[in-house]
């Protein structure tokens, strides 16, 4: 079969079908929802998938927005990404380039995953009608994991099995600038310590036993740690440690406190790193509370594997991008980026015109990790926000929006499509994308890090939600 003829097909297919998708990019944009409330976002995706033939299975792993929608027959089997989660506090006007809340301190899609999840589903769409008008084998899966922004979902799924069979990973993320490469990034776990002890006057503290005493003296004995853990190598993304009190009480400076909460987030190079780096910091949690003579639980809340990088595949998810061009932006759109840029006082450069060469590094934490042990996974960065503004911002969440916003999601469609096809008309390159990961893994296998009893917290943000509800 020529597969010149099927890409064709493929580009004409994403071309010509555009308005269901931006009216989808729309409505999540329109109702943002923090990670395990993303009910409205994930009917969004779920219903398109099940209208375009795709078999849908809703609330797997416990987790009531997750879903995996399936379609086609046998291998390969090519899994794409989607994510739907907002941010809290990144509410913003469409069509403003200041800052200017819809709802004040309400969640907005400061990350564009209002794009991510339904660019990933466009494809998935694409690839179903290029199956059935070519008559391809294989199967197409979208995979939909709530709760990115905190890492949580993806680690849940895979502990329940739904990476297995799977030859290999497709997704994209929104971003400042345009690459594909075969990256890497850093583990990460999430960790409260719960401290409890003994409440006295304060002019009598000796009968008291300070649990925010044992939060501070834990702090201290983190912050002396730091000297004695490898400091990674990576520009962007070398090993740290960060950690705030989340809770104390009685907040009264003349009652001793019996509560108080540390919550640690740790990025680390390596997997091995970053759980040895947790046991030492649950090791000062321990000790702080026998210094202290009170006590203390731990509470995990995720942790993921560093990423594994696969140049094969990367070099397939590149070379469809060089093929189909960046983003085209016009000059209004340019301007526009430049005005958030001023609005912010960074260098008003507007957005990316170019694609980045072809390399390996490190990027940016995330639960996509988990992929990547478990099949060979690639991940094009393209274009929507402006350059050197950070990300999970105000100006990001207005960008997603728009124009700029839908130009990323149809590229991203086209990228994750073509390279699907790729796939399914040349064995040989999953075979050698399969060799490499297995020679990366060098003899490990996938195991979740998170407890076998610990079960997803379904409820967090539920009374967040509540309050701004309404105003949606």
């Amino acid at each position: 079969m020529d597969k010149a003829t099927v890409k064709d097909f493929v580009l004409k297919w994403n071309d010509n079908h555009q308005d269901a998708f931006y009216d989808a990019a729309k409505k999540i944009w329109e109702s943002p929802e923090l990670s395990m409330q993303e009910f409205k976002s994930s009917k969004v995706l779920t219903d398109l998938l099940a209208e375009n033939g795709f078999k849908v299975e809703t609330g797997v792993a416990g987790m009531p927005t997750a879903f995996v929608a399936s379609y086609g027959d046998g291998a390969p089997v090519i899994a794409i990404n989607a994510e739907y989660d907002a941010l809290p506090g990144l509410s913003q006007k469409s069509g403003s380039a200041k800052k200017e809340a819809l709802v004040e301190s309400a969640p907005g899609h400061g990350c564009g995953h209002n794009l991510l999840g339904t660019a990933g589903v466009k494809a998935a769409i694409a690839i179903k009608n290029a199956i059935d008008e070519f008559g391809l084998k294989g199967t197409v899966k979208v995979l939909g994991t709530p709760a990115e922004e905190l890492c949580l979902g993806k680690p849940f799924m895979g502990k329940a099995g739904y990476f297995d069979g799977i030859d290999a990973f497709l997704d994209w993320h929104p971003w400042s600038y345009n690459k594909a490469d075969y990256d890497s990034c850093c583990a990460y776990f999430s960790v409260k310590y719960h401290f409890h002890g003994r409440t006295s006057h304060g002019n009598s503290p000796w009968h008291g036993r300070s649990a925010l005493d044992a939060a501070i003296l834990q702090g201290h004995a983190v912050e002396m740690l730091r000297e004695h853990i490898y400091p990674g190598c990576p520009p962007d993304a070398a090993n740290t440690i960060n950690f705030t009190f989340s809770h104390t009480g009685p907040e009264f400076p003349s009652v001793v406190p019996d509560k108080a909460s540390a919550w640690y987030v740790g990025r680390f190079v390596t997997t091995a790193e970053a759980e040895d780096a947790l046991r030492r910091i649950t090791n000062c949690a321990k000790g702080a509370a026998l210094a202290t003579e009170t006590t203390v639980e731990t509470e995990l809340i995720t942790m993921t594997h560093h990423k594994i990088p696969n140049q094969v595949l990367a070099q397939v998810v590149h070379d469809n991008f060089e093929e189909v061009g960046p983003p085209v932006f016009t000059d209004e759109e340019q301007q526009t980026a430049k005005e958030i840029q001023k609005q912010i006082g960074v260098a008003e450069t507007g957005l990316a015109t170019g694609i980045l060469p072809f390399n390996g590094g490190h990027t940016v934490v995330c639960d996509t990790s988990e992929f990547s042990w478990n099949a060979p996974y690639a991940s094009p960065w393209i274009a929507m926000g402006p350059e050197n503004a950070g990300w999970h911002h105000w100006g990001v969440t207005m960008c997603a929006a728009g124009s700029m916003g839908q130009k990323s999601l149809d590229k991203a469609a086209q990228v994750i499509s073509l390279s699907a096809m790729d796939l399914l008309l040349d064995p040989e390159i999953i075979r050698r994308a399969k060799e490499e990961f297995k020679e990366r893994l060098n003899g490990e296998s996938y195991k979740c890090l998170l407890p076998d009893d610990y079960q997803p917290p379904v409820a967090l943000n539920a009374e967040v939600m509540k309050k701004y509800s309404a105003g949606q």
